[in-house]
């Protein structure tokens, strides 16, 4: 009789990665209410909602760069300006024979800074949120500035020279001024 009802018990109770009846094999005995089709679920929802933000963060950018060429002349339009037109002039500066190497490679960091998700700030911060792309790329473009020689900088430019002349200093930028 023992070995029968020793054989009983061996045969109901369930042996190391076996389920007992009732459960689903999880650890810690009964469903936690997840299943392969809702964590799918989660993970889409999880990937649609970011590419929104995505697309909502793109189409935002857009709208500052559209309503920048919409603003009266001023200062307000010469900042809103400033990063876009320091990136066209990385792209002709970098492809420009006059520009040393040194000035080239603070240019390609620059405008990496600028594309980069990675910020010393985040953005979504009102008004402080870009400020570390601004310093960023006003330092860099200082340095770069020192070394390129004023007219080709001038003519990459593709914005008001104001802003420009302001930044890098009217003195070195004039220097015909200062003579007359």
């Amino acid at each position: 009789m023992r070995s029968e009802s020793t054989h009983r018990q061996n045969r109901t109770r369930p042996t190391v990665g076996q389920a007992s009846p009732g459960t689903t094999g999880c650890v810690g005995g009964g469903n936690s209410g997840r299943t392969p089709e809702r964590d799918d679920g989660r993970v889409t929802n999880a990937l649609i909602a970011a590419g929104a933000l995505l697309g909502l963060y793109a189409v935002s950018c857009l709208a500052v760069v559209l309503f920048a060429h919409r603003l009266p002349p001023g200062l307000l339009r010469d900042v809103a300006e400033f990063l876009p037109a320091c990136v066209t002039a990385a792209r002709t500066l970098r492809r420009d024979p006059a520009v040393p190497r040194r000035a080239k490679v603070a240019l390609v960091v620059a405008v990496l800074w600028l594309l980069s998700p990675i910020d010393l700030l985040p953005e979504f911060l009102p008004v402080i949120g870009p400020l570390d792309d601004v310093v960023a790329v006003v330092l860099l473009l200082r340095y770069a500035a020192r070394s390129i020689p004023r007219e080709t900088l001038l003519a990459a430019w593709p914005a008001s020279p104001r802003l420009l002349n302001r930044l890098l200093g009217r003195a070195a930028a004039e220097p015909d001024a200062a003579e007359g």
